[in-house]
């Protein structure tokens, strides 16, 4: 009977393992077609738009104008596009997999106001005199024009008839597009005359009454001439529409982009779980299967949302990777510690599993709370960034939490591990017999001083932020700034020059001075690609002449990324907004769940962290983004789930303590940092293996990134092992609470305890 239980144990977990493979085999296709990427994976553009009124008196109406967008991009053909308002006069348009930009580019920027006007510039008819949906694409002796129904025939009748009763000369019917007050024909012909392109679209002379159809001639290409009639067709936007900023990816960068970066992606997870396998052996084994699980889930809850997948995204999806499987180690190391205090490995598992439990819920409930907060302030790649990191906690506490702690309680309870506390990775040597009084272990290193040594590493810290705080004084005064500020906050235009051989930053600067495009400074991007930077803000017809030469030279189209100073400005002020919202709610929920000198521990360890990725980038100069501002808020996250699982410890261990001596309150942090510094060093080494794989073989464009993720999380392990404890330390033993007299009455119950003060009550 026995034997038939510990089969079946073992049978439900190749069960489990077989129906979760089948899953994702037989979905593997619908879920990867169901996939809507987002721009930066497939191409595309995302133009943020500021909406102004065409005339004083008029009022903005956004739902016209998002209708009126709308028309456009139907003409376009672009599936699953994202128009979306943003404050009451700014529009943010994106379109992923656009083949042609420039003309999408211009379809939705062009007021497209048509007109008909005589040679003094006087209105002789607006677009309503078309028929609605009547331009269209014809040919003129082989020769591209545009041909326009005419809706009212006998009002375009009087309208010929006037224009034609003109002395010779004079009888000319200009159609405009946009005319704006201060436009001339008489102005516009010198241009033409000496080979400039007017802004009018058609001129003609007109001899006798026309009752039907009419045309609209010009030097037209096909491309151009269907243009402009898909222009009036879509008829003309109720405002004025002016770019503030952008963001254009080819389509081979988008797609070189996403398969380097799902291959890093993939090796990282592989690089998990044989990780785990090694650490845990058989639960190591369990996380690996119910990390697969997870992973399928993620994509399937994103193919069922329709939610746009973005490289953020991705790196969202890795690190989610590493926190899920952190709430795997923790579990585990809890059983561990009690397997090593000599219990039966069933008791070790239902003792370690309930141990775990509040600081894994704390963990990510913080992170949850940091990913709320980057999706309702944020922007759209910190939204991107924010959306899978929500999806990715919400999965974390299904799969890897109830149905992982499942399945291990089905292998435990089958009894095929009892009395083998090596299948969890435990040496039998190294379990002491407490009764003996033997000093207990903590996995191959006996007990240290950690708070101890805590003063001398934080100083390191502190050098290399005096360091960073003087270089940058440097440059500042040097007139390079503080820091080296991307265009998504100084400003500018950043374009992506790709080619399908090898180029060279001298290759694309000797171009661009050739154009008179002196400001760029340039850097390699690859064997492939060269970023080329300007404080500048191009206009939409530089960029054009810049696409048009790279096209004919390497014959891919450059991306580019535009942002005005208006855009540059608020950037600034909603990242810092952002961030201290970030820590101000997650703070008050740790404030909440413990005391406020745990609180303050987490505050000062995340200073530290944000700080000392600030200064790795102001000593090496590299370029500061929104996307680090994703990367701050996940180390907010990731520094204080480490930190709880400390402070756990400590707690578990003071609540029902009064006030204790400083040699007591150091041995609790001791303690506390020996049981769980491999634990942290654990949770460490499974989120970045992740994040060094997509540093070394993922895309070019999220490696300031993925860099600022490992610094990040770097100094996220080392101040929530020496900077947190060593403050709450710090507080508990120069500003604690006097010991509670035995109450006499009920009103001394209510009475708020005093606090001392060394050197001044006490």
């Amino acid at each position: 009977m026995e034997t038939n239980k510990k089969k079946g144990g073992l049978t439900g977990i190749y069960a489990v393992a077989a129906v979760i493979a089948i899953l994702i085999a037989s979905t593997f296709s619908m879920i990867r077609n169901s996939l809507n990427l987002g721009l930066d994976l497939q191409g595309g553009f995302e133009i943020l738009y500021q909406v102004s009124p065409l005339n004083e008196n008029q009022d903005l109406d956004m739902t016209a104008v998002i209708n009126s967008i709308q028309k456009r991009v139907d003409v376009l053909g672009v599936n699953e596009p994202e128009i979306t308002v943003e404050g009451t006069d700014r529009v943010r348009v994106q379109l992923a997999g656009v083949a042609d930009q420039e003309t999408a580019r211009e379809m939705l920027g062009t007021t497209a106001n048509l007109t008909f006007r005589d040679i003094n510039d006087e209105l002789l008819s607006d677009s309503s005199i078309v028929q609605e949906g009547g331009a269209s694409l014809a040919y003129q002796d082989g020769r591209p024009i545009v041909s326009l129904k005419i809706a009212d025939a006998s009002k375009f009748g009087e309208i010929t008839s006037k224009v034609s009763s003109m002395t010779n000369g004079e009888n000319i019917m200009i159609i405009w597009l946009d005319w704006e007050e201060g436009d001339t024909y008489k102005a516009e012909l010198q241009k033409s005359i000496q080979g400039e392109e007017p802004k009018y679209i058609s001129a003609a002379s007109v001899r006798n009454e026309i009752s039907g159809d009419c045309i609209i001639q010009g030097n037209f290409t096909e491309a151009e001439a269907r243009t402009l009639a898909n222009l009036i067709n879509s008829g003309s936007l109720p405002v004025k529409m002016t770019e503030i900023s952008s963001n254009v990816v080819s389509a081979q960068y988008g797609s070189d982009a996403l398969r380097t970066t799902a291959l890093a992606g993939l090796l990282g997870v592989l690089a998990v779980i044989c990780f785990m396998i090694y650490q845990y052996r058989v639960p190591g084994i369990i996380a690996g299967i119910m990390l697969l699980a997870y992973i399928w889930a993620i994509f399937g809850t994103y193919a069922l949302m329709g939610a746009v997948f973005t490289l953020p995204g991705i790196g969202a999806l890795v690190l989610g990777v590493g926190m899920t499987v952190d709430a795997n180690i923790i579990t585990y190391e809890r059983i561990r510690q009690e397997l090593y205090k000599g219990r039966s490995v069933r008791s070790a598992a239902a003792e370690g599993q309930k141990l775990s439990f509040t600081s894994i819920l704390d963990a990510q409930l913080t992170t949850l709370i940091a990913g709320l907060i980057m999706y309702w302030f944020g922007n759209g790649v910190v939204k991107g960034f924010a959306t899978m990191l929500v999806i990715t906690v919400i999965m974390t506490l299904v799969v890897n939490v109830a149905l992982s702690r499942w399945l291990l309680n089905m292998f435990i309870n089958s009894g095929v591990a009892d009395n083998k506390p090596t299948w969890f990775g435990v040496k039998p040597e190294q379990i002491p017999n407490l009764a003996k009084g033997e000093e207990q272990f903590y996995y191959g290193f006996k007990r240290q001083d950690f708070l101890g040594k805590s003063k001398y590493l934080i100083r390191t810290s502190l050098i290399i932020f005096v360091a960073a705080v003087a270089l940058s004084i440097f440059n500042a005064a040097s007139g390079k700034g503080l820091m080296n500020l991307g265009i998504d906050f100084a400003s500018g235009t950043k374009l992506t020059v790709t080619s399908e051989n090898a180029i060279t930053v001298d290759e694309v600067r000797t171009e661009m001075e050739a154009m008179g495009y002196n400001s760029f400074t340039y850097q390699s991007a690859g064997d492939t690609s060269v970023y080329a930077t300007t404080k500048e803000s191009l206009t939409t017809d530089q960029l054009s002449e810049i696409k048009d030469t790279f096209i004919e030279l390497y014959g891919q189209e450059p991306g580019d990324n535009v942002v005005t100073p208006v855009v540059g400005k608020e950037l600034v002020q909603n990242a810092i907004i952002l961030t201290l919202v970030a820590w101000i709610a997650m703070l008050a929920y740790i404030a909440f769940r413990y005391e406020w000198d745990y609180a303050l521990g987490c505050l000062i360890a995340l200073v530290h962290d944000v700080f000392m990725v600030l200064s790795v980038f102001a000593i090496l100069r590299l370029e500061v983004n929104t996307e680090l501002i994703s990367v701050l808020l996940t180390i907010i996250g990731y520094s204080i789930n480490n930190s709880i699982v400390v402070f756990d410890r400590v707690r578990s261990t003071v609540k029902d303590s009064d006030h204790l001596s400083e040699k007591k309150y150091s041995d609790i942090v001791n303690e506390a940092l020996n049981s769980t510094f491999r634990m942290s060093i654990f949770s460490s080494i499974s989120t970045l293996l992740p994040v060094i794989f997509l540093l070394v073989l993922g895309s070019r464009s999220i490696f300031t990134f993925n860099f600022a993720m490992l610094v990040g999380m770097i100094a996220g392990t080392f101040s929530s092992l020496f900077v947190a404890p060593a403050v709450w330390w710090y507080i508990r033993t120069h500003y604690t609470p006097k010991a509670k007299a035995k109450p006499k009455k009920k009103a001394e119950k209510e009475q708020l305890d005093e606090y001392t003060f060394k050197g001044i009550n006490a």
